[in-house]
């Protein structure tokens, strides 16, 4: 059932940030969250590749973890925010992606992205200076292995000849593809190949969001940035007492976690963010009618028809108390945003 895939013009509501490097959850209750979402009625969910953290890091391989969820769910998607497709061989991330959407019967997504974590490329052996041109000759090699009966390639990265890569995937060309980045070449990339973004959380996308429309607007199109994905931190609450005390709560953790990193990388530590910036840049506050107002505004002042939820402050707050978030807003503020179709740009 396909019904929720972007581009139909629903809007779509997803939740992203949990299983991040730092929190080790327990993995029956953490699958059984996502069953959840899928009764609750949430379109997809998203997880980020990170490698190499051998004390907090439970899952490294994205496709692993999405064969169980996807297994154990019936509508729910599964999105890949992103794949770091410059650090492996093409054809067989290929036949991977292929192969999950065939088991899911057609409920993949596919945010890709290059690394750009020192440590990580440095293990693999990776130049920081090639991951640009892999990434981008890696994504040309999957989307002919999927669209061809058979691909080959002489580049500088892969040869090969005449391989057929299969199962042909369910969702036809082949899964949605979207693009993570916030440096502008990535961004004016994804344009020229009309992929929709996967916009930034932290930094916020104010930055991406002016190069991408400058961008489409030279090539006469909006439909990219319509089947894009925005994220905000989710902060709802029965009463606005309850929410305002999530705001702060989150807003400790997060800066915390800035001060921690820039000490763990021996730089100085950045500003605090404050309250107001949080809430203006990155965060959607209040109790259920405010949070429909303020998502309402924030679709139809950008085109964009998807929406990542961060319910557990993208790691920063415990996987139990982002649940009754989510299920108040699955309960009372979901069923209104299924109403709201974004204006065109």
């Amino acid at each position: 059932d396909l019904r929720h895939a972007v581009g139909d013009g629903v809007m779509r509501i997803d939740l992203a940030g949990f299983g991040r490097e730092g929190v080790v959850p327990d993995h029956r209750r953490f699958i059984a969250m996502f069953e959840r979402a899928d009764r609750l009625g949430f379109d997809g969910v998203w997880f980020n590749e990170f490698h190499f953290n051998r004390d907090t890091l439970r899952y490294p391989s994205t496709l692993m973890l999405g064969a169980e969820i996807l297994a154990r769910t019936e509508r729910l998607r599964f999105g890949t925010s992103v794949l770091l497709i410059a650090l492996q061989h093409p054809l067989i991330l290929a036949e991977q992606v292929a192969q999950l959407d065939y088991q899911s019967g057609g409920r993949v997504d596919l945010g890709v992205g290059r690394s750009t974590a020192p440590e990580t490329l440095a293990a693999l052996g990776v130049d920081p200076k090639d991951t640009r041109a892999r990434f981008e000759r890696a994504l040309a090699i999957m989307r002919g292995a999927w669209t061809q009966e058979a691909t080959s390639t002489s580049g500088p990265d892969w040869r090969f000849s005449d391989v057929a890569v299969g199962p042909p995937p369910v969702q036809k060309p082949h899964p949605p593809i979207y693009v993570a980045g916030y440096s502008p070449e990535t961004i004016v990339f994804a344009a020229d190949n009309d992929l929709p973004l996967l916009f930034s959380l932290q930094p916020p996308e104010t930055g991406q969001m002016l190069i991408y429309r400058e961008r489409l607007a030279k090539r006469g199109t909006v439909e990219p940035l319509r089947r894009s994905s925005l994220s905000r931190f989710i902060l709802v609450g029965a009463t606005e007492r309850a929410a305002g005390e999530l705001v702060d709560t989150l807003l400790a953790q997060l800066n915390k976690r800035r001060a921690d990193r820039a000490l763990k990388g021996g730089v100085p530590a950045p500003e605090p963010v404050t309250r107001e910036q949080l809430l203006r840049e990155q965060a959607i506050a209040g109790v259920p009618e405010r949070c429909i107002e303020q998502i309402a505004a924030l679709v139809r002042a950008s085109g964009v028809e998807g929406l990542r939820c961060y319910f557990n402050g993208n790691g920063a707050l415990p996987d139990e108390t982002a649940m009754p978030g989510m299920e108040l807003f699955a309960r009372e503020v979901v069923p209104a945003l299924r109403r709201i179709v974004p204006l065109k740009a």
